[in-house]
């Protein structure tokens, strides 16, 4: 009986011995490892247990040698902006989270490490919904009018938009329907400005854009479609800026003609009464 109490006895602080090492050895590894990118603003995100561990990252393009993010040195979060050193942005990046101790109490060969899945920014970041807006031309023609969006990337002073990136690459879609039809058309035009033909005079019609690029892999092609516009299908209400000014013109023109009649008009009347009570006044009585 007194052999069991000794087992007993020696296995819970064996138990517990293994369990203090344990937990003086561990060192917590980034996990779930991804990128999140819009419009080429760049963030490395991870996971991991609560400690008193920092984060180094470092970034390797095209397997080229590994650098050191200046931003991201024994870091305590869990994420990293990579967004301006990830350039040239078509290329192959890969990045590496060094675990590393904020004493170095620990006998411990080497921290661990976790790789990143490989990511191109210029194939593979999200393009954001666009904003644009609609120009009428006449009752069957519209203008598509598209403000490129901006990314969070400055070159001398200037803040780029995505076709500064993108270049000849990118396109828009440009897809539209009359109203209570379910069939949509969509068109694809190269440049920031198109022209919707062809349409119904004095129908009602939705419009939505986005971002397109033909060249990325399939699932980046399109990027996120702007907020539905529609028009109301009554042409002066979606009359061009010259179109009302023109309106605007003939309007004060009918206005002014009117009442350059009336007054002369007016002066006439008079007139003609000064006349009469003159040639009253001086017949003989």
């Amino acid at each position: 009986m007194a052999s069991l109490k000794t087992v007993l006895y020696l296995g819970v602080c064996l138990s517990a011995w293994i369990i203090a090492t344990a937990d003086k050895n561990f060192v917590p590894k980034a996990e779930k490892v991804q990128w999140v990118s819009l419009d080429f603003k760049t963030i490395l995100t991870w996971t991991t247990k609560a400690s008193n561990y920092t984060y180094t990252v470092l970034y390797s393009g095209d397997d080229s040698d590994w650098k050191e993010s200046p931003d991201c040195i024994r870091v305590s979060e869990s994420e990293c902006d990579l967004t301006n050193y990830l350039i040239p942005f078509d290329r192959t990046y890969t990045a590496d989270i060094q675990t590393e101790a904020e004493t170095m109490d620990y006998d411990l060969e080497e921290f661990p490490h976790t790789y990143s899945p490989h990511f191109n920014p210029y194939r593979e970041s999200n393009i954001s919904a666009v904003k644009f807006t609609v120009e009428a031309v006449d009752e069957r023609r519209v203008i598509i009018n598209i403000t490129d969006p901006l990314t969070s990337i400055h070159r001398r002073g200037k803040q780029l938009s995505i076709r500064d990136v993108l270049k000849n690459d990118l396109k828009y879609k440009i897809s539209y329907y009359k109203s209570g039809s379910t069939g949509k058309r969509d068109i694809i035009s190269d440049s920031s400005m198109a022209e919707v033909s062809e349409l119904d005079a004095g129908q009602s019609y939705c419009f939505m854009v986005a971002a397109f690029i033909p060249s990325r892999p399939k699932n980046t092609q399109q990027g996120a479609w702007s907020i539905q516009w529609c028009s109301n299908g009554h042409t002066l209400k979606e009359l061009s800026l010259g179109a009302w000014v023109g309106v605007v013109f003939i309007l004060l023109t009918v206005l002014i003609i009117i009442v350059t009649v009336t007054v002369l008009c007016c002066r006439c009347c008079r007139q003609r009464n000064k006349t009469l009570q003159t040639s009253q006044l001086s017949a003989p009585v």
